[in-house]
């Protein structure tokens, strides 16, 4: 009822009706958020984007049809849009894994050892560009001009090294 005197111009039943709307909104963003490994807290920026997509897209709900099927489609889309902005990454306290972080001495030394042996292997431009952008910090710009490359050849250096190495990890692992 509110959707519908709200499209024939009634303001105050659309703000009710978003306000009304508001808290369920909320708790399913924060379900949805949850669920995928997000934190609760990014689900008030998804009720506001599902809120202003329902503002933005009210016209193409029909006064005939149900509202909440309508709604629960845009509030749906709304939070994979987001899920699919974070990526897969997942927040996990890393309090919960502090003992197994816990590592022996040799065991980094070993890591380095076998990240300096790969990149060795790699071929010169590729494992200086490696270097100095993933090992040394610098920017794709910094690397550029210490290697008086262009930024274009930077890149590709790099991605091509990583994937290089990630291919001699892997079959290192294996």
């Amino acid at each position: 009822m509110l959707m519908r005197a709200a499209m024939a111009g009634d303001a105050a039943c659309y703000q009710q009706l978003l306000r009304s709307l508001a808290p369920t909104l909320r708790a399913a963003a924060r379900r949805g958020l949850a669920h995928a490994g997000m934190a609760e807290t990014d689900a008030e920026d998804v009720v506001q984007e599902i809120l202003l997509a329902v503002h933005l897209k009210r016209q193409t709900w029909e006064k005939t049809a149900p509202f909440s099927p309508w709604l629960w489609a845009i509030a749906r889309h709304k939070i994979i849009d987001a899920l699919r902005r974070r990526g897969r990454r997942v927040d996990l306290p890393i309090e919960d894994f502090a003992e197994s972080l816990k590592q022996d001495e040799a065991e980094p030394n070993m890591l380095v050892s076998d990240v300096n042996r790969h990149l060795d292997e790699l071929p010169p431009g590729q494992r200086n560009v490696v270097r100095i952008v993933a090992v040394d910090g610098a920017s794709i710009d910094e690397a550029a001009g210490r290697l008086a490359m262009t930024k274009g050849a930077v890149r590709v250096a790099l991605h091509r090294g990583l994937a290089a190495l990630a291919v001699k990890f892997r079959m290192a692992d294996a």
